[in-house]
């Protein structure tokens, strides 16, 4: 079998997580990096044999068959669209764009030319998350009427901590809800197979001014710094935000998310109550799902594809009792869009593609526009 070529764009946190969990894959090479910051320098800390400092030379170079772009998401458009003219299948952190007009493009762009897309919603994969929709799908939970959670951290809980998300220049006019409240809001559409139609947004910002440092400092590193080496910056996006939701089917959301709970590293929280049954998962105790019911007892289903749903096996690496993560959503989305490519199928949607990238697009517009106005917006 011939090796896929792929090369990634931002060698960062996340752009050195998707180079490994590619390698897991096997049958996918990472050929070359690039990074405005010294590609060489990447390439080497991440023992892959190219580095270009343009990402533009990298794709006339490489001969690649796809390209992960994994860098702040104002320069997402330029080069997903640059990636596609070149006929490369794409994959995209997210936030996917920086407005809905240049989604729609690159959507639009996509269709016409019958290209592979994704963007990185990775934690629809973890098996439990899996499990909920099936049981969903196949009415086991009934009709829902509510679905509830929250997705926390604490990465910028101090006024010190720093990092190119807070920039709006970068990142957009949201931030807490781009940044993670996507992931809750694209898992939970993805679970109950209903969209949401009208929302009510409430944004805080814990830290008006932060202090922004004046030499680099990796996202999540808690590096320590003198007071002289930083500078007072206003802050103009979310620390907090609360969300209420109305979905298709009538059903009432609410989702509250933070990047200022302290204590909170990366816990989601989803739960959903059926005429049925109700299920609740913790990704802090991600191995479990919970399944809540009246009648009889409550159950707890552990992480074992012996006994799970077909949707869930499909993402589960290893036997039961063997702990699957973070790194393994990134192998099982990998796997499923690299199958994608291989077959040059464009109609998969088990994972998310550009048009789900879209829709993020239009939820962040929403969710501005209703925390701007204190008011209920249609979506």
């Amino acid at each position: 079998m011939e090796k896929l070529r792929v090369g990634v764009v931002g060698i960062g946190f996340i752009g050195a997580a998707h180079v490994e969990a590619l390698r897991r894959l096997g049958y996918v090479d990472v050929v070359a990096v690039a990074d405005q910051s010294g590609g060489a320098k990447r390439a080497e800390a991440v023992f892959v044999e190219h580095g270009y400092d343009d990402y533009r030379e990298m794709i006339e170079k490489e001969n690649l068959d796809a390209v992960h772009i994994c860098t702040p998401n104002n320069t997402h458009y330029e080069m997903a669209m640059y990636a596609m003219e070149h006929g490369l299948s794409v994959m995209v952190e997210k936030p996917f764009t920086m407005t809905v007009e240049q989604a729609e493009s690159l959507c639009a762009y996509a269709k016409e030319h019958n290209i592979v897309t994704a963007v990185n919603h990775s934690l629809r994969m973890n098996p439990q998350v899996q499990q909920m929709k099936a049981m969903v799908r196949s009415g086991e939970v009934g009709k829902i009427y509510a679905v509830t959670g929250s997705y926390l951290q604490d990465w910028l809980f101090l006024e010190s901590d720093w990092s190119w998300r807070l920039d709006p220049k970068l990142s957009g006019k949201t931030r807490a809800f781009s940044d993670i409240g996507t992931h809750w809001i694209d898992m939970v559409e993805d679970i109950i197979g209903e969209r949401a139609v009208e929302l009510l947004a409430e944004f805080d910002i814990m830290h008006k001014t932060r202090k922004k440092p004046k030499k680099e400092v990796a996202t999540f590193s808690g590096m320590a710094l003198r007071p002289e080496d930083y500078e007072d910056v206003p802050i103009e996006t979310e620390d907090w935000c609360s969300i209420l939701f109305r979905f298709e089917n009538g059903a009432i959301g609410s989702l509250n998310v933070s990047q200022v709970t302290a204590g909170r590293k990366n816990q989601q929280i989803i739960s959903i109550s059926g005429s049925k049954c109700a299920l609740h998962w913790d990704s802090e105790d991600s191995q479990e799902l919970w399944i809540g019911r009246r009648e009889t007892f409550n159950q707890k289903a552990p992480k074992d594809p012996s006994i799970l749903s077909d949707e869930a096996q499909k993402v589960i690496g290893y036997p039961g009792g063997h702990v699957e993560g973070f790194p393994d959503t990134f192998k099982m989305q990998f796997s499923k869009f690299y199958q994608a490519v291989r077959e040059k199928d464009t109609s998969r949607k088990e994972f998310a593609n550009f048009e789900n990238g879209l829709r993020e697009m239009i939820l962040n517009e929403k969710v501005y526009e209703s925390a701007q106005k204190r008011a209920w917006v249609k979506i």
